[in-house]
């Protein structure tokens, strides 16, 4: 997943980094959203923020017969799907999800999986998906909860705020349409048909706290942006009340969190 914004690009910079981060998350919801979206074998399939390829690997093991093409603006994450998913029936390129190359109703289905509020033109970004999926196809969404159902995150970021009041400004709980209802109310205003909302909720069990803590060292997304900017001590502190929080003061064992988004679909007029 990459915004087509130099900043957040920064965050989002390495697909394999990015794929020990947040892909294995991205793997286990993208299913519900692929169910969600009621994809159909055979259909043609825009995946808008492809990443490291995680939807459409999900709609290519749903809907064998469909045809896929997944687009992102970062080369690496392009490369790392690409390397995932020989070329086929699923194609990976280089695109912008603000301004797509594609004809006018070329799709059936135009899905977007956990990156539409890191898009800085997210109402464009919706406006080109509506635009190539023809009348009668689904556009549909996810988006992490992250005020309260992305729990791997709202501890690392309650724990980052108790230690630095100015950690708050960089939670991502602040992020647009993570709330439930702001992604069917943002469905509405395009004009879609036939709105509907639902939480997709998964759970991940780490192996110990270290597989939890590791991969926040990696400097992807928002919370390893933030861990990159601490100086030893100040992440040695974190590391540790992290720790405390998730396993006590005992001996190291597995962790299970929570994971929810909320998903939107609608169809096109």
């Amino acid at each position: 997943m990459s915004t087509g914004s130099s900043v957040q690009d920064s965050m989002f910079s390495d697909g394999d980094r990015y794929e020990g981060f947040m892909g294995r998350w991205s793997r286990e919801v993208a299913p519900l959203l692929v169910r969600f979206a009621m994809v159909r074998d055979g259909d043609t399939v825009l995946d808008v923020g492809s990443g490291t390829g995680a939807l459409s690997t999900a709609i290519a093991t749903a809907a064998p017969s469909s045809r896929i093409v997944g687009i992102d603006p970062a080369d690496s994450y392009v490369t790392a799907a690409q390397a995932r998913r020989p070329a086929g029936r699923v194609q990976f390129e280089v695109g912008d999800a603000q301004q797509l190359r594609f004809a006018d109703r070329s799709f059936d289905r135009a899905l977007s999986l956990l990156v539409l509020n890191f898009i800085p033109d997210r109402s464009r970004a919706l406006t080109e998906m509506i635009r190539v999926t023809r009348s009668g196809g689904v556009v549909a969404a996810a988006v992490w909860d992250y005020p309260e159902g992305m729990e791997m995150l709202r501890v690392f970021w309650d724990a980052a705020a108790a230690l630095n009041p100015g950690a708050d400004t960089r939670d991502e709980r602040h992020m647009p349409l993570a709330r439930q209802g702001e992604l069917g109310a943002f469905w509405d205003g395009h004009h879609l048909q036939d709105v509907s909302e639902e939480a997709l909720t998964i759970r991940m069990r780490f192996a110990s706290f270290d597989d939890y803590w590791l991969p926040f060292l990696e400097s992807q997304g928002p919370a390893g942006s933030y861990v990159a900017t601490l100086v030893a001590s100040d992440r040695e502190q974190l590391r540790a009340r992290l720790r405390r929080w998730l396993i006590g003061v005992g001996p190291d064992r597995p962790i299970e969190l929570r994971g929810r988004a909320w998903a939107v679909r609608g169809t096109v007029r």
